[in-house]
């Protein structure tokens, strides 16, 4: 990692700008959990009145420090915020914390930009404003104003929010969760989470991130950052804001599909990143991943003493994807022995509701052992052959046992006020056992998950080279006309030069020029009104398919001009587009768009005119590798339909992935386009490839060239 972000985790000294000697003012509980937590490096508090505060000396003024500054947390009023910042930067301090408050948050956006801007000219990074400050267990330094104790451990949290961190702090001492840094982020004028993400990942002593996301500023720089991360440890985030969807681009299907919600979400897939939907989910997730192994294989068993709460585990394993052992010959080999001839040894193995430690410990001693199961899930309802306190103690040490062998497992126990006071003091002991089945299961989801992720991650992106040279020259023409889009052949033009395979057309810009294109293509054909002021053609009426005859076009035409000029009587008719009528077969969507927070995103899913009404799509972030591509046709519905269904043969699915990587490729290099659609882009059978029906291409306010 850069030896910058360093100091702002293990600084070799703090300052703090507004030390107070009230115990009510946050320059005082900074800098009196700074000493509390036993912060080895040298520690100056710094205020104007002078004199000592918990027995340090008070500098007057940051010029004042006998030595450069690494950390200083600013705790002054929004007002003199900048003069401090100033001074500080002048002083060659490395982080300005900036807790106080009343900046962008508030509307004071200049005011921030202003701070910003200053610290940036001078090499000071800015952390805020409004933050809670940040805890690191590397340097034992407690440099918030929460409510301190926080246990040192292995999981690391930023968070956007300062109020909600705060709370974190307390719920973590509560659940026994060991923290190896905190981080309130806050306004995000300079520092944001990708910089805090460099440290975090390589730092040893963090064993699993977890994140709490209001908005991200930078997206691509993100995805970049996450992808590193997870490579070499689970992170968890929690995104708020589930907006029905956020901007949208009305002239487009992919605009108004993306809804923000749902990029993100396939963003943090295909990053590997766990989205929990609450704190009580992502809390139990970072506990769990962060002292659990490694599955062993991908398949685990379920042992209950009850069928009623097995089924439940088993729906559960359905929801959260863990696949469950099934080999029934095994495994009644392997538990016939340790269960009654009255229970199963069907997974879930159910030793029955009289099994008691002895037969609890035989079980799951056989499923450590058996190298096929690659995890472990214990149900126990409270009976009355086996009492809280032995089962207290039979849990811990399988626990210890399972450890020790470096295989997963957790518990899931139900019963009364012992029951509950049980999983208390276990759960202190972070042995993973839980009040609720769905939750215990959803953590060795997550586990299994991020494992599947590790083993099939592949960042070989598809690349496709093409001369943008005459792609350039059309996008420019059509700006230089003033129009936002292409038109249908120049959409078209623009597929032939990246090799997407079109239907062949022609522009008509008379009614005997359509008749000869008709009998050139050969019928049957379809015709298309080519406007600069008709977007939506199927709307005006502006098309006509399946035209068979030279009598049918001619009627064709002369209603695609009396519908649009009705549509829109202003409008500037330059022609009619006819083309080649293709054969039904699978119609597909793919599209791409420039995101205003992620950067290029491609869409697929199930195309046609019933696209906005079934919403069959997947998103992914650009660059994209092969199997990436293919996963993301695998989660639409449309994808059974390409391996053929009823009798029908397969389709050219390598056709859709071409397509995909040549629209990415397009999307990435030329910034003049905002938004490209292809619907539908039909597909036929194996061999015989894909064609673009119909092209949209909308272009950016971005002046520039191809990149």
């Amino acid at each position: 990692m850069s030896s910058s972000i360093r100091y702002l985790f293990e600084p070799r000294n703090v300052a703090i700008i507004g030390a107070s000697k009230d115990p009510k003012k946050i320059g005082y509980k900074i800098l009196s959990n700074l000493i509390a937590s036993g912060y080895r490096g040298a520690i100056y508090p710094i205020n104007p009145a002078g004199g000592e505060i918990l027995g340090r000396q008070v500098y007057p003024s940051i010029q004042a420090v006998p030595e450069r500054v690494d950390v200083v947390c600013t705790t002054i009023p929004a007002a003199h915020v900048f003069d401090a910042v100033k001074a500080c930067a002048d002083c060659g301090v490395r982080y300005n914390l900036i807790i106080s408050s009343g900046f962008s948050e508030v509307g004071n956006t200049e005011e921030e930009h202003r701070i910003a801007a200053y610290a940036q000219n001078a090499g000071m990074r800015i952390v805020g404003p409004n933050i809670f400050g940040v805890y690191s267990a590397e340097a034992s330094m407690d440099a918030t104003f929460g409510p301190g104790n926080i246990l040192p451990g292995s999981v690391a949290i930023v968070t956007q929010s300062g109020a909600l961190g705060l709370a974190m702090i307390g719920k973590t001492h509560v659940e026994n969760i060991g923290l190896s840094a905190i981080v309130s982020v806050g306004n995000k004028c300079d520092v944001d989470e990708a910089d805090l993400l460099e440290y975090l990942t390589e730092q040893r002593r963090t064993r699993v991130i977890l994140m709490y996301i209001e908005g991200i500023k930078n997206g691509p720089r993100f995805i970049e950052a996450v992808k590193k991360a997870t490579r070499v440890k689970p992170v968890v985030v929690i995104k708020s804001g589930r907006s029905e969807r956020g901007a949208v681009a009305a002239a487009s299907h992919t605009g108004s599909l993306a809804g923000s919600d749902e990029i993100v979400d396939a963003i943090f897939r295909q990053c590997g990143v766990m989205r929990a939907d609450s704190i009580r989910d992502a809390f139990n997730w970072c506990k769990y991943l962060a002292h659990s192994p490694p599955p062993t294989s991908d398949q685990a068993v379920i042992i209950t003493n009850g069928g009623g709460i097995g089924v439940m585990a088993t729906d559960a394993c359905e929801r959260y994807h863990v696949e469950l052992y099934d080999d029934g010959k095994t495994l009644k080999k392997l538990f016939g022995p340790v269960t009654p001839s009255f229970g199963s040894t069907k997974n879930p193995i159910d030793i029955t509701g009289g099994a008691a430690g002895a037969e609890y410990d035989a079980a799951l001693t056989v499923a450590l052992k058996h190298k096929g199961i690659g995890a472990s899930i214990a149900l126990y309802c409270e009976t009355a052959t086996f009492l809280a306190a032995d089962l207290e103690r039979v849990l811990e040490n399988t626990y210890r046992n399972y450890q020790e062998k470096k295989k997963p497992i957790l518990f899931a126990i139900v019963g009364g006020e012992e029951i509950e006071h049980a999983l208390v003091r276990l759960s202190r002991k972070n042995v993973p056992v839980f009040g609720d089945v769905y939750e215990a299961v959803s953590c060795l989801g997550v586990l299994y998950r991020y494992h599947r992720y590790l083993k099939n991650r592949d960042e070989v992106y598809e690349t496709f080279a093409f001369d943008g040279a005459p792609i350039e020259e059309i996008c420019r023409n059509a700006r230089a006309q003033g129009r936002s889009f292409l038109l249908a052949h120049e959409a078209q033009q623009i597929m032939a030069h990246v090799g997407i395979p079109v239907p062949r057309s022609t522009v008509a810009r008379s009614l005997s020029e359509a008749v000869q294109a008709a009998e050139s293509i050969g019928f049957p054909v379809v015709m298309k009104v080519v406007s600069r002021d008709i977007i939506h053609k199927s709307d005006a009426g502006g098309v006509a398919l399946n035209l068979e005859s030279r009598d049918e076009v001619i009627d064709a035409y002369q209603a695609i001009m009396q519908n649009c000029r009705a549509y829109n009587p202003n409008a500037v008719i330059e022609g009619v587009e006819v083309a080649e009528m293709l054969l039904k077969d699978v119609e597909t969507i793919i599209g791409a768009r420039r995101d205003p927070a992620f950067g290029p995103i491609i869409m697929f899913g199930l195309g046609g005119i019933y696209v906005e009404v079934m919403k069959d799509v997947a998103f992914r972030a650009l660059p994209l590798s092969r199997r990436e591509i293919t996963e993301m046709i695998k989660e639409t519905r449309t994808y059974p339909l390409l391996l053929g269904v009823r009798g029908e043969a397969q389709k050219d699915l390598e056709a859709v992935i071409t397509s995909i990587v040549k629209l990415g490729a397009l999307m990435s290099r030329c910034t003049m386009i905002s938004d490209i659609e292809i619907n539908p882009l039909m597909v036929y059978e194996q061999g015989l490839g894909a064609k673009a029906v119909d092209v949209r291409i909308l272009l950016s306010q971005d002046e520039r060239s191809l990149s």
